[in-house]
């Protein structure tokens, strides 16, 4: 199974569920930006304790996902993994945080299509934003370059109002502006 494969499988039980829930992380940065190989996906879902059991169902055909992982994500760090079984290929779920901008990502996030399925996605610049922040706890030029990739496919067609407010607030401005001026530069392929 590719990566394409389990994302529109994972699209497909996620809708059926009709839980809020939206695609971030590397598999979002390539949609919005320059592609390049990931090894897991990441959704936000949102979910109460009553969506657990329906949830471990969707996938308990051919992922291994433990309903215990599911009900720990209810506290920090606000996350589970389930593991495709048949190619190895780790899926991350995250429960939105408190945060202003998590909530911020939640509400502004769109609703696309993928090979024709139904998605919903973080926004090109919330993604670039959160791939900054993921920079600050873990740095890794791969979260730089996914941010770049996101500006140099997006350039004028994003919101760059929102981008400096929200890294100002975030304390991410310095790494933005590094963006935005070419300073920092996607993957070149």
């Amino acid at each position: 199974m590719t990566e394409q494969q389990l994302l529109i499988d994972c699209l497909k039980r996620l809708n059926s569920l009709q839980l809020d829930y939206y695609l971030t992380g590397s598999m979002a940065s390539n949609y919005w930006g320059i592609p390049r190989t990931t090894h897991d996906l990441d959704f936000v879902i949102c979910i109460d304790r009553s969506a657990i059991k329906p949830l471990v169902s969707a996938f308990s055909d051919d992922y291994y996902i433990d309903e215990h992982a599911v009900a720990a994500a209810f506290s920090q760090p606000r996350q589970f993994n389930v593991i495709d079984t048949r190619s190895a290929l780790k899926i991350d779920f995250w429960l939105p945080a408190s945060s202003a901008f998590d909530q911020e990502m939640l509400r502004r996030r769109v609703h696309k299509s993928i090979s024709n399925v139904p998605v919903w996605i973080a926004t090109p610049e919330d993604v670039i934003l959160h791939k900054l922040v993921w920079n600050q706890i873990t740095p890794s030029d791969r979260q730089l370059r996914d941010a770049a990739g996101i500006f140099a496919v997006q350039g004028s067609g994003l919101d760059i109002e929102y981008l400096n407010r929200w890294a100002t607030s975030l304390g991410l401005s310095g790494d933005l502006e590094n963006i935005l001026s070419g300073r920092i530069r996607p993957k070149s392929t």
